[in-house]
């Protein structure tokens, strides 16, 4: 038996033993799924992950993408995140051989909870040092799932300096016609934080485009910018 599985099945435990029935009512509401939860908040749940790692090391890479998948196709929700956690927490397997682990969470991802993590954190981070992925977010924004496209656009959302502004022009501008409330609000969602790195850029965009940008796009692309003046 793997030393991941009792790894899983010791967290999946504390879990329970730290879960609130009332909680887990409230999280699945807000976040309109039919997913369980434990109703674990995230201090708690980070808790458990830290006891976790007291109770079992992850030493190579295989032991790490079969931890992370594990809990991925957990049954409650919890365990989604605690696997996002996991993907973060052991940098030194964050190598472009990790890339394939989430592009498979990120492809079974159904809400922003874990797709906009999966997306800015831990495969905006692979593509910022390995420009070869950017392949991936051209043919993302091109697909039928609305949460690909959306982390077409939020995998650039922490490059700051390091922004491949011409990409993320062009895709922005391929899906402004779009109607979908979590595209439109991911387009000005990383337009303004660029406006941090470049507010000029973001001004002078978002008014040559005022015809193409949708009026919430616009609106998250300049408060920052709008707030310091």
């Amino acid at each position: 038996m793997s030393l991941m599985i009792p790894m899983v099945i010791y967290m999946q435990q504390h879990l329970v033993e730290v879960s609130n029935a009332d909680d887990a009512i409230s999280m699945q509401e807000y976040m309109k799924t039919e997913q369980p939860f434990y109703g674990v908040k995230a201090p708690e749940r980070k808790a458990v992950f830290k006891k976790a790692r007291e109770h079992t090391d992850v030493v190579d890479f295989v032991q790490y993408r079969r931890l992370v998948l594990w809990l991925w196709s957990g049954v409650y929700r919890e365990e989604l995140y605690l696997a996002m956690d996991v993907a973060e927490y052991y940098k030194a397997f964050r190598t472009p051989d990790a890339f394939s682990i989430y592009e498979e969470m990120l492809e079974t991802a159904d809400n922003w909870d874990t797709v906009d993590k999966l997306a800015s954190n831990l495969i905006g981070d692979l593509i910022k040092d390995h420009r070869e992925f950017e392949a991936k977010l051209i043919e993302w924004r091109q697909s039928d799932n609305m949460w690909l496209r959306r982390a077409s656009l939020l995998a650039h959302l922490k490059h700051k300096n390091d922004t491949n502004v011409p990409l993320l022009e062009e895709t922005i501008l391929l899906l402004a016609n779009e109607k979908e409330f979590f595209i439109r609000k991911a387009i000005g969602w990383v337009l303004r934080k660029y406006s941090k790195t470049n507010p000029d850029y973001v001004i002078e965009f978002v008014a040559k485009y005022n015809k193409q940008l949708s009026a919430l796009s616009k609106k998250e692309a300049l408060k920052v910018i709008n707030k310091e003046d």
